[in-house]
């Protein structure tokens, strides 16, 4: 008589590692789509572009569920709240990203953009009734004052540079928005069906860029559209389901600190690759910015 099979007992230290790799992997994607946005910029327009690297993010995270084989029907609150991030998170924070990034370097961006953290909170607490504790408070003052000194620092050079920065917070707003969307849905249905939903969904309201992208495609150099291709990709079909995985793994609180060093990742990536170094009272403002987010994390 033949003993059962035994099913061998993965060690919990390697589910950490995996995690961690997936928090790695996830956060240099996301500081080099700060990077690829201002490369890509000069050959393509900011509504081609959250255009085309919306529908190529599509095909990438259709064929990682068609793989996967799991789909749950959304109600019709989920399918509202589903539609609000596709257009907030996918659509308008894309669309708002890469206009920013044709007026500011992709470091600014990036620090500016990272505020989302503490207005996620303050919509949660207006919106969900979760409070204001006061290093929340104390966090978004702080943030706030560091977001005008980066005004400041990029006003003195031209006045486009100031609409950049309004339009990176416009993105740190809409990504707040679209993750307030998102929470109440993943408690019942599987992250990487709603992460297609929601970039389908952006992507179809971007469909009016449809011309623009055409002839981009048509007169962009070959690096240009790779580089679409890898936003597509990377950033954000493959750095999103590396953060689902970590997400199941790890602490939320805890993973959402690692994001706090996509900033300093994208200024190094920034300097070595294209040349731009933000100006040193805007990486004083982000600085500020950070610890102000920091702050609002304090307990």
């Amino acid at each position: 008589m033949t003993s059962p099979a035994v099913r061998p007992v993965v060690p919990a230290s390697r589910y950490r590692w995996g995690a961690l790799l997936a928090v790695g992997f996830t956060v240099l994607a996301w500081a080099s789509a700060f990077v690829g946005i201002r490369a890509v910029a000069a050959h393509y327009e900011p509504g081609p572009l959250t255009l085309g690297r919306l529908l190529v993010g599509s095909l990438a995270l259709g064929a990682g569920l068609l793989v996967a084989r799991r789909w749950v029907w959304p109600t019709r609150r989920e399918w509202a709240l589903i539609v609000l991030c596709g257009i907030a998170w996918f659509g308008i924070y894309n669309l708002a990203l890469n206009a920013a990034e044709q007026r500011i370097d992709a470091g600014t961006t990036a620090m500016l953009v990272n505020v989302g953290p503490i207005l996620i909170a303050l919509f949660a607490g207006l919106l969900l009734g979760e409070g204001f504790p006061r290093w929340l408070v104390v966090g978004a003052l702080v943030a706030f004052a560091g977001a005008v000194l980066v005004g400041a620092a990029t006003s003195n050079a031209a006045e486009a540079d100031l609409l950049g920065v309004v339009l990176s917070l416009v993105a740190a707003v809409t990504y707040a928005v679209g993750v307030l969307a998102q929470k109440p849905v993943l408690r019942r249905l599987p992250g990487l069906q709603v992460t297609w939903l929601a970039c389908t969904i952006g992507a179809l309201a971007c469909v009016p860029f449809t011309p623009g992208l055409v002839t981009g495609l048509a007169a962009a150099p070959a690096g240009a559209t790779a580089g679409l291709v890898y936003l597509g990709i990377v950033p954000t079909a493959l750095a999103f389901s590396t953060w689902a995985y970590a997400l199941a793994r790890m602490d939320a609180g805890r993973l959402g600190v690692s994001t706090y060093v996509v900033p300093p990742i994208t200024i190094l990536m920034s300097a070595s690759l294209l040349g731009e170094v933000p100006p040193p009272l805007a990486i004083v403002g982000g600085a500020v910015c950070l610890v102000g987010v920091g702050l609002s994390r304090r307990r």
